[in-house]
């Protein structure tokens, strides 16, 4: 059977919930997995690293590599050393060695530190001034607050002088089964014009500039642009694009993590002019940067920022959609089918189960056209 070339665009634990479950789907159908992500991110560690070492933040990428991180036991200790984040060294202790509550391998925090947003609800983490387990003020020795894979990325990119092959090379280190690429090799800002970002002026529309800034307003988001406008495009992103079979928008961030990508004139040309399918996953929950948009509008802020979008298929969670109808009539309006199936975990917070995921995509992009 021939490889089925997916593509899938997005960032943080949203796209990391793609991936797991295409991974789920890959020895069934044969995938050959690509992820595309943002390059936005300048809050927590990545923000730390971009502002004081240039190049691309690595939180993102780094997430995307360890989703698609092989199963021998070498390399998932691998992955769960990427995942290792620095604790602060409490106060007084000298030279505790303290590794800290950062997550335990396995964990997948959204993003660059924090909860799971959007399908994932809570934003990145900071650089707040974190504490000692006794409660005491914590030391920051450079290191708090740094995802080791973080820190092996940046080195990378330095060493290698190609985020492309430093990618890579990190994806041999973990055993990916599947390649990551960034959507453009420079980093890019994001910039919003939200109304009510500032709660004692709720019909003001101002600039609110910075991906973690976006993600967290609690204004509404008006209008979406990067910085630089027409950033290059990654063109081993564009071949992929080009030669897929299937291209895969969301879960994740709208505002954040999915729109972007259709803001860089190049990726919006590839994904508009690919002979690919096209599938859009939708999140489980509200976010922050989402807030006031119902389902239906998700799709609608497609159409809004790429008129030329054309989609097959929406895939959606029944519990998470509520009325159907107004969601069918959005998804008909980009061309597409609703098509509705149980992914959410059985806990009932808004996480995709990867299992229940891939489950259900194993039909979709099984199928012959």
């Amino acid at each position: 059977m021939t490889a089925r070339r997916v593509v899938a665009f997005g960032g943080g634990h949203g796209l990391s919930a793609s991936l797991r479950a295409l991974r789920h789907c890959a020895p069934e159908l044969d995938l050959d997995i690509t992820a595309v992500v943002t390059v936005g991110d300048d809050g927590g560690s990545s923000g730390r690293l971009r502002a004081e070492r240039g190049g691309l933040p690595p939180g993102d990428l780094r997430q995307a590599l360890v989703a698609l991180a092989g199963d021998h036991p070498a390399t998932r200790r691998s992955a769960g050393l990427f995942q290792h984040r620095f604790a602060a060294v409490p106060v007084g202790v000298p030279g505790s060695g303290a590794t800290g509550s950062g997550p335990a391998a396995g964990d997948d925090p959204d993003r660059d530190g924090a909860a799971p947003r959007g399908t994932n609800t809570a934003p990145r983490g900071t650089d707040a001034v974190l504490r000692g387990t006794d409660g005491a003020s914590a030391g920051n020795d450079g290191l708090t607050g740094h995802a080791v894979g973080n820190l092996v990325l940046c080195g990378l990119m330095e060493l290698l002088g190609d985020p492309v092959a430093a990618l890579e090379h990190a994806g041999a280190m973990l055993g990916a089964v599947g390649r990551v690429l960034p959507m453009s090799r420079q980093p890019v800002g994001i910039e919003a014009r939200v109304r009510g970002a500032d709660p004692a002026a709720p019909d003001e529309v101002r600039t609110v500039s910075g991906q973690h800034q976006v993600a967290v307003t609690t204004g509404r988001v008006e209008s979406l642009r990067l910085s630089p406008s027409a950033p290059p495009a990654c063109a081993e992103a564009i071949e992929a694009i080009r030669a897929a079979d299937w291209l895969i928008f969301g879960p994740g961030s709208w505002y954040t993590s999915v729109l972007p990508h259709l803001l860089v004139p190049q990726l919006a040309d590839a994904i508009v002019s690919t002979s690919a399918r096209r599938l859009v996953t939708l999140n489980l929950a509200a976010e922050k940067e989402t807030l006031g948009l119902s389902v239906a509008d998700h799709l609608a802020a497609l159409h809004w920022y790429l008129p030329e979008l054309k989609v097959d298929l929406v895939l959606a969670d029944a519990k998470a959609v509520g009325d159907p109808e107004p969601v069918e009539r959005a998804a008909e309006s980009l061309g597409a089918r609703l098509v509705l199936a149980p992914v959410a975990v059985v806990d009932g917070t808004p996480r995709h189960d990867p299992a229940a995921l891939g489950a259900a995509l194993v039909p979709v992009l099984g199928a012959d056209r």
